[in-house]
């Protein structure tokens, strides 16, 4: 699928399996965070940069909390799989 979308007010062609809505919704994003930091008067390559390492921050904390989050749910499974375990009466 090809969808057009808009940074910067440059239109990019995009092939991908991503739905339309969601690629426009990214690029958005990627916008909204360019213009707020064109205010401080960088030229267009540093905003880009500024930008990506934003979102790689954003990505990368998020990441961080998933694996944290996923590590305390496996705490959590193991701890109840051990009280399962102790409350079912041996067959011996």
């Amino acid at each position: 699928m090809s969808v057009q979308i808009q940074i910067r007010g440059r239109t990019y062609t995009l092939r991908s399996d991503e739905s339309e809505e969601d690629l426009k919704a990214i690029a958005h994003y990627l916008d909204s965070k360019m213009e707020g930091l064109s205010r401080a008067s960088f030229d267009e390559y540093t905003v880009a940069i500024l930008a990506a390492l934003n979102i790689a921050s954003e990505f990368y904390r998020f990441r961080k909390n998933v694996a944290e989050e996923l590590s305390l749910i496996d705490k959590e499974a193991a701890s109840i799989s051990a009280i399962v375990e102790a409350a079912i009466p041996s067959e011996d």
